[in-house]
């Protein structure tokens, strides 16, 4: 019956029906997070820079009504430039299939259609969690279930700064995800490396991580992981220089109304006009960062 709604490409279902290493790529950052051309730009090289080291990219989008699992370079760029791609979490997907609509897939919707086809890791730039002020708004992402809930090792450069990382790493631990650094003890802050909040565990190679995402799932421990993969060093923003940013552009937020699936595509462009540009190029560079690393714990995966 799934099949019914799922299309794969013929290379990235021959992979992962031959065991070979899978990494999953989102769209929204495609469609919502990045502007043209840039946005175009990153997912090609996303895709290169996953080949490179020794799997095969699987960028995921719901095309026609179809949950589709591997792009090529026409759909990609329909995901840049055309202005009416639904952004989609979980709750959005049963209405954009049924109307045979366009989606770019938030990390909750990839995580789901890649679990569906049967890959394990998931490349993206920062997950979602709970905003600032959640206490009032009750506003915290559909991520954070879907990590409870669905078995797929998300690797990210940890949760985008925008939010309140101390609640969206509470949250993460009552749900029993594991929030995983590699090669550092302290969560990463997407574009920068620290946020003040340690890790549940560090892990200095893939092959130990590896082992461990197999053990939690072989002992049926269902749901994913985060794995905070933090921005190279040369890349890193300003802590107090960022947070201004953030800070400024969370209040326009408030004064505008903007609430719900619009505040991270707001916010991201609000901080980027702020930075002049610099926020941008740190995202670029982390989300590099993060294939590298996806593709390297795939390729250990199937060796296991």
């Amino acid at each position: 019956m799934l099949n019914n709604y799922l299309s794969i490409k013929p290379e990235v279902d021959s992979a992962i029906k031959n065991g070979l290493p899978v990494v999953a790529l989102e769209s929204t950052i495609i469609s919502h997070g990045m502007p043209y051309p840039e946005n175009i730009k990153t997912a090609v090289e996303v895709e290169k820079i996953v080949r490179e080291n020794g799997a095969v990219p699987a960028t995921i989008a719901i095309l026609n009504g179809k949950l589709t699992v591997g792009l090529n370079e026409d759909e990609l760029e329909l995901l840049g430039k055309s202005k009416d791609i639904v952004k989609a979490s979980r709750r959005d997907l049963p209405f954009i299939v049924a109307k045979k609509m366009n989606g770019a897939t938030t990390v909750a919707a990839t995580m789901i259609i890649a679990a569906i086809a049967g890959i394990k890791v998931f490349a993206t730039g920062g997950i979602g969690g709970v905003h600032r002020q959640a206490q009032e708004t009750f506003d915290i992402s559909a991520d954070l279930q879907e990590l409870a809930n669905t078995n797929v090792a998300v690797v990210c450069a940890g949760a985008k700064s925008i939010l309140d990382i101390g609640l969206t790493l509470e949250y993460l631990e009552t749900q029993g995800v594991p929030v995983v650094g590699f090669g550092t003890d302290e969560f990463p802050a997407f574009y920068t490396r620290k946020s003040g909040f340690k890790v549940d565990y560090r892990v200095d190679s893939e092959a130990e991580l590896a082992k461990a995402i197999k053990a939690k799932w072989d002992l049926q421990l269902k749901g994913g992981l985060v794995i905070g993969n933090p921005i190279p060093y040369e890349y890193e923003m300003n802590h107090e220089y960022i947070n201004k940013a953030i800070n400024k552009a969370l209040l326009e937020a408030e004064s505008r109304g903007i609430r719900g699936k619009e505040t991270t595509p707001f916010l991201l462009s609000k901080v980027k006009e702020i930075t002049e540009g610099k926020s941008l190029e740190s995202n670029i560079k982390l989300v590099y960062n993060n294939a590298r690393l996806a593709a390297k714990l795939s390729v250990e995966l199937s060796k296991l």
